[in-house]
């Protein structure tokens, strides 16, 4: 089930450094096994990230970021990687991005998927009793509590953070993106990524 930390675990919290790297698709891989918690109101709740997806900003044609495009929207993606863009899908479901590479480089992972491990009373009350929590990118936000005006802060704080707690992880398989296909030649890469 993992760990069960009252509150946030500093010494395993995901430093700054690690969104930092320069590889957008390797991050996403990377964040494969981390743990993604959220504190708010005095409500933990967390799980295990099982399925990411990489934007790679100005070259990427999946991206929104792409072709240096900066918006009210977009322009947190331009910030030095380690803070959480967060923008509505559809008008209703609240997607959930990591930044990451250096200040100027748009790129981010979009979390898809958690295996809840904490809180999940709390994910249940927020999810109004579905049954699927965390499952898909939308109903993990929903369940987390995350929404757009979280957009921007820090991912090493005390409301949304990561953690590392060197979970065993399997084979990961690629996968082509989701919902992209306005992407062009884009959409078929591999970018999407997924414990098995």
């Amino acid at each position: 089930m993992g760990p069960s930390p009252p509150k946030q675990n500093k010494e395993k919290t995901v430093p700054l450094l690690f969104y930092q790297e320069e590889e957008v698709v390797e991050v996403a891989q990377a964040l494969l096994g981390k743990y993604l918690f959220t504190s708010f109101e005095g409500q933990l709740t967390g799980g295990m990230i099982i399925e990411t997806e990489a934007y790679k900003g100005a070259e990427d044609k999946a991206c929104h970021a792409y072709g240096e495009r900066k918006t009210a929207r977009t322009q947190v993606m331009f910030e030095p990687g380690g803070v959480a863009y967060i923008y509505l899908c559809y008008g209703i479901h609240h997607l959930f991005n990591i930044v990451t590479h250096k200040e100027g480089t748009p790129h981010a992972v979009l979390v898809r998927a958690l295996a809840p491990t904490h809180g999940t009373e709390t994910m249940e009350k927020r999810r109004k009793g579905a049954k699927k929590l965390t499952g898909g990118p939308g109903t993990l936000t929903q369940a987390l509590g995350i929404q757009t005006h979280h957009s921007g802060i820090p991912l090493t704080g005390n409301e949304i953070w990561l953690e590392d707690h060197g979970a065993p992880l399997g084979k990961i398989i690629a996968t082509p993106r989701i919902g992209i296909d306005y992407a062009e030649e884009h959409k078929n890469l591999p970018w999407r990524f997924l414990l098995n």
